[in-house]
């Protein structure tokens, strides 16, 4: 998920903060709209937290 907040603060100008925010909010909506069976492909494919 570094990877991806990276580029929002690369391509987008977002400050890290905001494309940290920006990250949660798009996987919260994404994950709302999955089935639960395929909400773990999605963690995995995002990562658990920032850290990773």
């Amino acid at each position: 998920m570094n990877e991806l907040i990276q580029q929002l603060v690369d391509k987008a100008g977002l400050t890290a903060e905001q494309a940290e925010k920006s990250v949660d909010v798009i996987k919260e909506y994404i994950m709302s709209k999955l089935p639960p069976m395929m909400q773990p492909m999605v963690e995995n494919f995002l990562g658990q937290s920032q850290e990773d």
